[in-house]
């Protein structure tokens, strides 16, 4: 069966003083079955990577294709493994949005995390318009075709769903509309690969959203920056 992920993404979030949430959270999740993993800014972690964690597991949030080279202000896979990342999310909207990252760049970061042995947390997701034009299996199916790499395994990749009009907006999708996307994926990606969902998931929403089949996780947001908030999520998915 698919191993069950809580993920948190903080984004551009978070200081050094801030990782005694990570702390907070990492007791929080003791012994629970799920895994449970923080992708942090790329300046916490090092700092994250000393902290006497039992069970949190630390990720990256973007890797330069690249081992090295004349590329300012970015980082290598090699270089957050180094600092203790064992995971990195690679496709974010956020990326693919902001810095115009095509599916081939994805395609390549995601060969980069593997090259130094990191976890690809995969991201695909439709915008609004695709989702009203009726397109949303059609972008989604292209997008993880065109982006993950062929050898991908539920060792070195896990695929979250986030559907982009939901991310920090509130907006949820429906039950339905999760089966929908996540039953598609599991077709495509095959029997053991671990599918999360991600969009604006909450302790209020989690329940319901993990009883759902082929629903293997979530990759959070802001609901992953406090324990109070993040801790229930985990806990909702180990008794799903």
């Amino acid at each position: 069966m698919p191993q069950k992920y809580a993920a948190g993404n903080w984004k551009m979030n978070g200081l050094v003083s801030d990782l005694t949430d990570v702390l907070e959270i990492d007791a929080g999740v003791e012994g629970l079955t799920c895994k449970t993993i923080i992708c942090l800014p790329a300046t916490l972690i090092y700092a994250a990577d000393g902290d006497p964690r039992q069970t949190v597991e630390i990720g990256g949030q973007y890797c330069h294709p690249a081992i090295s080279g004349a590329h300012t202000g970015d980082v290598s896979a090699e270089m957050l493994a180094e600092a203790g990342a064992t995971y990195v999310i690679t496709g974010h909207s956020e990326r693919r949005t902001d810095h115009g990252e095509t599916d081939a760049d994805v395609r390549a970061q995601t060969e980069a995390a593997w090259r130094a042995g990191l976890t690809a947390i995969l991201c695909i997701g439709e915008t609004l318009a695709q989702r009203e034009a009726g397109e949303t299996l059609a972008v989604l199916t292209d997008q993880l075709k065109g982006s993950l790499p062929e050898g991908a395994t539920p060792e070195n990749t896990i695929i979250a769903y986030e559907p982009v009009w939901a991310i920090g907006t509130g907006k949820v999708a429906t039950p339905d509309q999760v089966a929908e996307v996540h039953d598609a994926l599991r077709a495509q990606a095959g029997a053991d690969m671990s599918l999360l969902y991600g969009g604006s998931v909450k302790a209020a929403n989690a329940a319901e959203l993990f009883a759902l089949t082929n629903v293997d996780g979530a990759l959070v947001g802001g609901a992953s920056l406090k324990a109070a908030d993040f801790v229930p999520i985990a806990q909702a998915l180990a008794a799903s």
